[in-house]
């Protein structure tokens, strides 16, 4: 039996994609908590816990009722020093329940295949030092690409956040909290089947869409192989290897 992990799952839409298979193969037995179909979302995660993403606002707790409990469990988790991964939303929740600032971004809606900047910090943290150092023809190491579908901003990080990594149009992307919980704003485990279905609502101008879809989806080796080292990484927090 590998190491228990408690994932928060806010639409069905927005489910562990990669991850599924990536915590897997690396140990990380997944308990997936769907509290948009009634399932309560518990006051603890023993051994690790991932929230992942969803179209709610952080804030919007009359339109997702779970909001409140899902932010007293990351806050729990934090304060206990149990491993914690949020993604996108995740993050936010995080964000918010440790007392930092989550705003409709005034960027705009960033989307698609965008350049995530790993900051120093990131060399010497257990998660983002797993990062490959850019493209695999790149000569130096720079920015790893992943996918992005997010209104919502970490406008002011939590107090003792440590920032991992930035980004051209919102600056907060990742950041660490205590030694063993991780936010980020980006989506590592989206498969671009997953990003495609995003995109298939008609918010976007169909050619737009088509565009997003097609670079996503001509990116998806590089995106396997720059996201599965994180998953692996982070099973490791649960599994103590």
């Amino acid at each position: 039996m590998g190491a228990r992990l408690t994932v928060i799952e806010h639409e069905a839409e927005a489910g562990l994609g990669f991850f599924a298979g990536w915590l897997e193969a690396a140990g990380a037995e997944t308990e997936v908590v769907r509290p948009y179909k009634g399932e309560p979302v518990p006051e603890r995660a023993a051994g690790g816990l991932l929230v992942l993403g969803g179209a709610a606002a952080a804030w919007d707790d009359e339109g997702y009722a779970w909001l409140p409990a899902t932010r007293a469990l990351i806050a729990r988790a934090v304060d206990e020093g149990v491993p914690t991964l949020g993604i996108c939303l995740g993050a936010q929740l995080m964000t918010m329940a440790c007392g930092g600032t989550v705003e409709r971004g005034d960027a705009g809606l960033e989307i698609g295949l965008g350049e995530i900047e790993p900051l120093p910090e990131a060399a010497a943290d257990p998660l983002l030092s797993a990062l490959p150092s850019g493209p695999p023809s790149a000569l130096s190491s720079g920015p790893v690409r992943a996918i992005q579908y997010h209104y919502d901003a970490m406008t002011t990080l939590p107090e003792g956040a440590v920032r991992l990594a930035t980004g051209a149009r919102y600056p907060n992307q990742a950041y660490r909290l205590g030694e063993r919980a991780w936010a980020v704003q980006f989506h590592p485990e989206a498969s671009p089947e997953i990003f495609a279905s995003w995109t298939e609502g008609g918010e976007l101008p169909p050619e737009r869409a088509a565009e997003l879809n097609a670079q996503v989806e001509a990116a998806g080796d590089e995106l396997r192989r720059t996201w599965r080292p994180l998953a692996e990484a982070f099973a490791a927090q649960l599994t103590g290897r």
